[in-house]
């Protein structure tokens, strides 16, 4: 499935299940995984609010990552975080900054989420084909990014109180 009308419909009606804030970003990111064509990693990484130039690994479905932080500037979701700009990566392997999640990866697209109009948090997507990610997997994120910041603050406000 890779219709963005069907995807929206479907993540909104996600949305309005019941859960705390983590099942729910949790559920997105499965969701993610499974119906957007050629995504292999859905994840998020919230800006830690003890140090503010600090992302730390939130809900996310796929493999395991060793780059459960990753400080603003570093690799694509650190330049992101510091920029506040969507990123869309045709090909990993000609960046210099990458972080390498997976050797097999090869496109990435992540969107930064505000709530409050601050950067809280991104949306990371990893393919292991080139140019894996379209327009409208931009445009879908960045409308995903905006309905679930009010979850992703709750979720980075809980991790901050641990």
């Amino acid at each position: 499935m890779n219709n963005i009308s069907q995807l929206r419909n479907g993540l909104s009606v996600l949305l309005e299940s019941e859960g705390d804030a983590r099942f729910l970003l949790q559920k997105v990111c499965d969701y993610l995984h499974e119906n957007i064509e050629n995504c292999d990693w859905a994840g998020y990484y919230l800006v830690d609010p003890s140090r503010r130039e600090d992302l730390f690994l939130g809900p996310y479905a796929g493999e395991p990552t060793e780059h459960t932080r990753i400080g603003f500037g570093e690799g694509i979701c650190g330049q992101a975080a510091a920029s506040g700009k969507t990123f869309v990566i045709a090909d990993v392997r000609i960046e210099s900054n990458y972080l390498s999640c997976n050797p097999r990866v090869r496109s990435e697209i992540v969107v930064p989420v505000f709530h409050d109009r601050v950067m809280i948090g991104e949306i990371d997507l990893d393919s292991n084909v080139r140019n894996g990610f379209s327009e409208d997997d931009r445009s879908l994120l960045e409308w995903l990014a905006g309905l679930t910041s009010e979850l992703a603050e709750q979720v980075r406000k809980e991790a901050s109180e641990n």
